[in-house]
């Protein structure tokens, strides 16, 4: 395989084929897991990848076992002429970790590009890294956060279901923390088709206010945010259980096509806050 490796700043591996027609499945996954477990994000770009939703699927297995949905193993991101839900809309999409509403929380998001949008039309995916933001945060503002609990709702044809996280939470299966954190929406974002229903405890009003817009900061500071601008054909992998993760708004009838899977931990994750509504 001729590759070149490349970091990405402020966090992540891009990983790039130096030579056309390199098939993707060639890499090895035990040594991309090696590196996904220090960089939580890996760009693969430039290589052959997958020409069905079924190949798509297939390459996920190789990481592990894949989360069915009603749909199947494969969501398929594209904007819709009616929507029912944001994520078939054009809008952004706020901070949030996937899973949050499911019976088990998956470990690695896999995206993979059919195709991307045109330069100049928006539609990249935002990643927070959370390991990151509670490095770089002071004492003072970890104290006030870690005082607050958000309580998610949200019904739309997939689910209908609560979850409870604080928001510093221990990571599930290693010694640091992580943020569980549902940004609630922009209103200067405009209209955002069946947002959830959100509600932070352990604050008065007041404080609460100042907790988001601390929180907001740092996960959308430099040292901790990316927003990947996608290429036909990329790959990402990402780790669900430290990021955060979300959508810029791109241009209506874009040609931004995403392809997801997620993929379950060695031992499943059971989600702790989850109640079925």
């Amino acid at each position: 395989m001729n590759f070149r490796t490349v970091k990405i700043e402020p966090f992540g591996l891009a990983i790039e084929a130096l030579e056309k027609g390199q098939d993707l499945r060639i890499l090895d996954i035990n040594s991309l897991k090696k590196e996904f477990s220090g960089h939580q994000l890996i760009l693969l770009r430039g290589f052959k990848t997958f020409e069905t939703s079924t190949e798509f699927s297939d390459y996920c297995e190789s990481w592990g076992k894949v989360s069915i949905w009603p749909f199947g193993k494969v969501l398929e991101l594209i904007e819709q002429d009616n929507p029912q839900d944001h994520i078939f809309d054009h809008s952004y999409v706020p901070l949030h970790w996937d899973g949050m509403y499911r019976p088990e929380v998956a470990e690695f998001q896999i995206f993979h590009c059919v195709s991307a949008p045109l330069k100049g039309q928006g539609g990249r995916t935002t990643f927070s890294n959370t390991i990151s933001v509670l490095k770089n945060s002071s004492q003072e503002e970890k104290n006030l956060w870690e005082k607050v609990t958000g309580i998610y709702q949200r019904k739309m044809e997939f689910y209908h279901s609560r979850t409870t996280a604080s928001i510093i939470s221990r990571h599930p299966f290693k010694e640091y923390s992580v943020i569980r954190y549902n940004e609630p929406p922009s209103q200067e974002e405009g209209e955002f088709i069946n947002p959830p229903d959100l509600e932070f405890t352990g604050l008065p009003k007041q404080e609460l206010r100042e907790f988001h817009r601390t929180l907001k900061e740092a996960l959308y500071g430099p040292k901790n945010f990316y927003a990947h601008e996608w290429q036909q054909g990329d790959v990402v992998i990402a780790d669900n259980f430290s990021l955060l993760h979300g959508r810029e708004k791109f241009t209506s009838k874009a040609p931004r096509h995403i392809q997801r899977v997620h993929v379950l931990s060695e031992i499943p994750f059971k989600n702790p806050g989850l109640e079925t509504l």
